[in-house]
């Protein structure tokens, strides 16, 4: 599996609406998408939920990279770059997916990164991390690593935002689930 996501910074001032208008009209557009296991079209807003900024930040699991070239590579990420300009396009590989279907209940997700530090050895690196993490009830979460900037992204699925106690990260809403 690959993950990938591009994170579209806008102004303070921007009307967050005429993002919300373009998923409402567009979204249905990634369903069944091939090789795709689930895209999350995510906004963070100024000021909601301790954000401070306003962000298009869509989050993708693609099953394979054949999905991921048709989508970068066929006509379907020159919508992005049409409207807003080339974008990094960050990619991670995941190391523990504990999502299930009912992710697409869910409104709201909850990211936090941390740094791998250079160590002797990275065997059992997948148990330390998963320990290690902030435990979040009855919140699905998947962690994903990049060895290029030797970091890694825990991404929680939630309904509420009454079970995170530490703010420490970014509050996206989830605007729509497109998935298998």
């Amino acid at each position: 599996m690959i993950a990938t996501q591009y994170k579209i910074t806008l102004p303070s001032d921007y009307d967050m609406n005429i993002i919300k208008e373009r998923v409402r009209n567009n979204g249905h557009k990634t369903d069944g998408f091939d090789d795709l296991k689930f895209k999350l079209y995510l906004v963070s807003e100024k000021g909601i939920n301790h954000n401070l900024q306003n962000s298009y930040c869509p989050l993708y699991l693609w099953k394979g990279s054949n999905g991921l070239n048709k989508f970068l590579f066929n006509g379907f990420y020159d919508n992005i770059i049409n409207s807003f300009g080339w974008q990094r396009v960050n990619v991670g590989i995941p190391l523990i997916d504990t999502t299930t279907s009912k992710i697409k209940e869910n409104k709201y997700l909850f990211h936090i990164t941390r740094e791998i530090p250079p160590q002797g050895s990275l065997n059992n690196l997948k148990e330390k991390i998963a320990e290690g993490i902030p435990t979040i009830d009855h919140a699905e979460y998947i962690v994903i690593y990049n060895p290029d900037k030797w970091e890694y992204d825990v991404f929680y699925f939630l309904s509420d935002l009454t079970n995170v106690k530490d703010m420490s990260g970014v509050i996206y809403t989830i605007l729509h689930i497109s998935h298998e």
